[in-house]
């Protein structure tokens, strides 16, 4: 720099010259940096952009860094699991949020997380192509989107395409065949049904507005691997800033998994499986509440998880049956007969299953077989 700010030039032009020698400084430095990728992806801060949402694309969010289908998170997008997940046709999940800077989800007594605005949730549906062994490789079918608007939840599905490259906003829904060697080593093959945008509403209903459904605090209260260590969601999310005023993992509710003997009883996985897959629509705020049935796992009324209860409506649907739960006889259950059904208008869950969850109706066998008395 002394030899371009020379004594001998005048003092207008030695100001010119460090001038101009500044911005060509920055501009190396910038184009120097232009391939470093070692800098999280700034995403898209929805308190500024909400109103501009939903995007076309997924890739539009930032919410993910390197190959998009790696679904490797960027900074600040934290990673989370459901004890015992909801049943999709026997679809894996990867769960995802985000919330703005210097914002938090809240914890209250009903064991509800409420979410600040710009709070984005990422669900993505996938199938390994052998369940037995993952690095066999997977088919992301697609990603939906809880987005937390100003005054109220938006839900989003986007569709991935062929090479796995992106995914595009597609509210119309559509329908793919998915094959996959299951667990026991079986072909295995569903109808996946990609939800148009207005079907969310049939299991996100709550007072007939859009909610969540999984991040609860008895869904997520469990220990989960992160890059930086293992530790117990609960923990992490309130670490992270993502949450406030939750009780210790100790003190908070929690659900079992239902796949493990070792993890609850047999009874408490039962009562898990049905809080996730029936209780959102099966509660006293739920679309289903006019069926007397209160599928939540904190219900303690036997007449309201369906033992002895006589259903609202007869026909089909009852398969000429007379009550939701038979003591010690599952065969003789309601409940078993909808959930071995792939009939519409017989088939509970309604939505996101069209074949049969063995192990899922296996285990609601087991505990109905397991329960005393009788409703005569």
């Amino acid at each position: 720099m002394l030899h371009f700010l020379s004594p001998t030039r005048n003092k207008t032009t030695n100001l010119y010259i460090g001038f101009s020698l500044l911005i060509f400084l920055f501009i190396c430095h910038a184009c120097g940096n232009k391939d470093d990728d070692t800098e999280p992806p700034v995403i898209i801060d929805p308190k500024d952009q909400v109103s501009e949402m939903p995007y076309e694309k997924l890739s539009d969010y930032n919410l993910f860094t390197g190959d998009l289908k790696n679904l490797e998170p960027a900074e600040g997008v934290l990673p989370y699991e459901l004890n015992t997940p909801l049943f999709s046709n026997y679809a894996l999940k990867s769960r995802f949020i985000w919330m703005p800077s210097g914002k938090s989800a809240t914890y209250n007594e009903e064991d509800i997380f409420d979410f600040p605005v710009g709070t984005i949730i990422v669900k993505t549906f996938y199938y390994d192509n052998d369940f037995q062994d993952p690095s066999q490789g997977k088919r992301i079918i697609e990603t939906r989107l809880l987005i937390r608007q100003e005054t109220e939840w938006i839900a989003i599905p986007y569709l991935w395409n062929d090479e796995q490259t992106e995914a595009d906003k597609h509210i119309v829904g559509r329908q793919t065949t998915v094959n996959w060697k299951h667990f026991d080593g079986s072909e295995r093959s569903a109808n996946y049904v990609v939800p148009n945008q207005n079907d969310c509403l049939g299991c996100h209903n709550v007072n007939n507005t859009i909610q969540p459904i999984g991040p609860k605090a008895r869904n997520i209260n469990s220990t989960l691997a992160y890059e930086d260590g293992s530790m117990n969601q609960l923990e992490k999310w309130s670490a992270t800033g993502y949450l406030s005023g939750v009780l210790s993992p100790e003190n908070a509710p929690a659900v079992p998994i239902m796949n493990d003997a070792n993890n609850g009883t047999l009874e408490e996985r039962a009562r898990a499986y049905l809080d996730v897959n029936c209780g959102h629509c099966h509660n006293p705020q739920g679309p289903a509440n006019n069926s007397g049935l209160n599928l939540y796992y904190n219900e303690t009324n036997p007449v309201a998880l369906g033992i002895c209860k006589i259903p609202v409506a007869a026909g089909g649907g009852s398969g000429g049956l007379s009550y939701g739960i038979v003591p010690g006889k599952p065969d003789s259950s309601i409940m078993v007969y909808r959930m071995e059904s792939i009939e519409i208008d017989v088939a509970m869950p309604e939505l996101s299953r069209s074949v049969i969850h063995t192990e899922g109706v296996q285990l609601i066998k087991d505990w109905i077989s397991t329960l005393e008395g009788s409703c005569n």
